[in-house]
């Protein structure tokens, strides 16, 4: 095992030139849907450069009308149909995956979530694949008992551990997911263009309209936002909070709402496809989640220009890092999210500055090309790929082409 030869982050890759044949990637992940982690994925399968990876996305199940609706058309998708793990189908399609690893001569397998984490590592070593990643954001939420113990015995089995923030990485170490040294930050990007058209905030107009995109799940703290908008609406009483997502919480959001009658002041609009039309009528953009990596929600509420109130969890310190950018809280603090909303709906003026600060940072920092070019680099570089880029930070402008390369 290599120790990690670099921390990449943004405005740290250069450029990068490619030596013999593009490296093959088997992407696994259970299904695909509009969150932040198979969405990230997905930009990461479109946008990366062909010339220098050829991606395979692998799906463990994948059979749903929803999950195929989303598979992208330049990549050859494999569906595997194992809806459970200790299902006696599964050992032959196990088989099958081997078979196809080596006939693809697969040179990274790269998987996501607890199911197809623990399907494909083992079958990728089964295989000789010369690279097996995990990518574990935001485990300190989820991983508990058994799950956690299963997590920890597969490492040995694991090359490296992805992890989207410094949050996730620390956290990773404290639970004893993974060695220090096995661990890589890759920070997410965003698409940019989707985000231009929009126009920045008004502050010659009253701020009453805030949104929001994120599943409907206990993490999200969804029923918390709602609780924290009853001062909000009493103080403001035409504010408007749109929710876009969906997911098992609804039914005892609505509950919440009505028992709260806050019917006219707060929607559920279930799944939305145009994001950036909905925080295009937005002028707030809130997450009050308990727990994040780098949130895709925190990232898109940047570059549409919003003003941005979120709590103080993952990657979200790092995207907003002072009042110049956004308003951060304690994760939990009802209170103090509903006098940060408060302290923005009743200024026009910070609200335009805090947007208009926002989008500036995410278009110098965090584009999807940039995020795309990280990976190119990295995984040339634990494959000893045969070069080494220029790496530029901003405390740092040595030449690292002596940074060593996998053996």
């Amino acid at each position: 095992m290599l120790t990690p030869w670099m921390r990449l982050r943004v405005g740290q890759v250069e450029t990068l030139e490619s030596v013999g044949e593009p490296i093959r990637v088997a992407f696994v992940i259970d299904a695909l849907s509009a969150a932040g982690t198979e969405s990230q994925l997905l930009a990461l399968i479109r946008s990366i450069d062909r010339a220098k990876v050829v991606p395979h996305l692998v799906l463990l199940n994948g059979d749903d009308p929803a999950s195929q609706a989303l598979e992208p058309r330049d990549c050859p998708v494999m569906r595997l149909g194992i809806r459970k793990l200790l299902a006696p189908s599964t050992l032959r399609k196990a088989i099958a995956f081997r078979r196809w690893l080596r006939e693809q001569r697969i040179d990274i397998v790269q998987a996501y979530f607890y199911d197809s984490v623990h399907f494909a590592v083992p079958i990728a070593r089964w295989a000789g694949v010369p690279r097996v990643i995990r990518v574990q954001n935001n485990s300190g939420y989820s991983l508990t008992g058994m799950r956690k113990r299963m997590t920890q015995s597969l490492s040995r089995f694991i090359d490296w551990t992805l992890t989207n923030s410094d949050t996730g990485k620390a956290d990773l170490i404290a639970r004893q997911i993974a060695r220090p040294e096995t661990i890589q930050v890759m920070e997410n990007g965003v698409d940019l263009v989707r985000f231009r058209g929009i126009a920045p905030i008004d502050p010659s107009e009253p701020i009453r309209r805030i949104g929001m995109v994120g599943n409907l799940r206990p993490v999200k703290n969804i029923d918390g936002l709602i609780r924290s908008m009853v001062p909000v609406v009493r103080q403001l009483p035409d504010v408007m909070l749109e929710i876009a997502g969906e997911g098992p919480d609804r039914p005892a959001l609505e509950s919440l709402i009505a028992d709260l009658g806050l019917t006219a002041n707060v929607r559920l609009l279930g799944s939305i496809s145009d994001i950036p039309g909905f925080l295009a009528r937005q002028q707030i953009a809130v997450l009050a989640s308990h727990s994040e990596g780098m949130s895709n929600a925190v990232l898109e509420y940047l570059a549409a220009g919003r003003a941005v109130v979120a709590t103080k969890v993952g990657a979200n310190a790092r995207l907003i890092p002072s009042d110049d950018f956004g308003v951060l809280v304690p994760a939990g603090d009802g209170d103090a999210l509903s006098a940060a909303l408060l302290r923005v709906c009743q200024n026009s003026t910070l609200a335009a500055r805090l947007g208009a600060n926002a989008r500036q940072r995410v278009e110098r920092e965090w584009s999807r090309e940039s995020m795309c070019r990280r990976f190119e680099q990295f995984y040339a570089q634990i494959l000893g790929r045969g070069f080494a880029p220029r790496i530029i930070t901003g405390d740092d402008s040595r030449d690292h082409s002596a940074l060593r390369h996998c053996e």
